[in-house]
């Protein structure tokens, strides 16, 4: 979904950067954004997650990486990838197993996969901000300090077509769809 609603043509512009083509950097983004996508998941279910989520959608100005055709060839691009990187897979080993893991389901070598790493964490945080952007869960969080939780709860419940949640915990994978769907509307 991110790969297919991106502005620019990121998948042929990765791919000519890696001298991959269009179906190896295709299969290679389709395994790596779930992969972050559950990474995303789970460090929403730790403590501050998801507050520290919503903070980092709202001061990235990650969607650049989906609207700006330029993003991708900007140096900064990959240094924030690997900011994203170090906070969804916390250290250099686990991008390796990622990569690895990535390299034996496509054939595509590791050395590679590791450096579309982080334009794939760039693109999955744009994705998102946008979608943020676009349900206006940014605004509405950002804007009210106390009641948070609770004004958390109904955002994300009437941006996925509930109400409040009630005090129930909301599912992670729930609210990262949720941000991808606005992204795509």
């Amino acid at each position: 979904m991110v790969l297919a609603a991106t502005q620019n043509n990121a998948v042929d512009k990765l791919a000519s950067q890696h001298n991959l083509s269009s179906n190896q950097a295709t299969d290679v983004l389709s395994q790596l954004l779930p992969e972050l996508g559950s990474r995303i998941q789970g460090n929403i279910q730790q403590g501050n997650g998801l507050e520290s989520l919503i903070n980092a959608l709202g001061k990235g100005n990650h969607q650049r990486f989906v609207d700006e055709d330029s993003a991708l060839d900007d140096p900064n691009t990959e240094m924030e990838g690997n900011k994203i990187l170090g906070h969804l897979l916390g250290n250099k080993e686990t991008s390796r197993q990622v990569a690895s893991q990535v390299e034996s389901n496509t054939g595509v070598s590791s050395s590679i996969i590791k450096k579309l790493l982080p334009m794939a964490a760039t693109l999955l945080m744009g994705a998102m901000s946008k979608g943020a952007q676009s349900s206006g869960l940014l605004d509405n969080l950002l804007g009210d300090s106390s009641g948070q939780n609770d004004l958390l709860g109904s955002v994300i419940g009437s941006m996925l077509g509930g109400g409040s949640n009630n005090g129930n915990q909301t599912d992670a994978g729930d609210i990262v769809g949720g941000l991808l769907k606005s992204f795509l509307k």
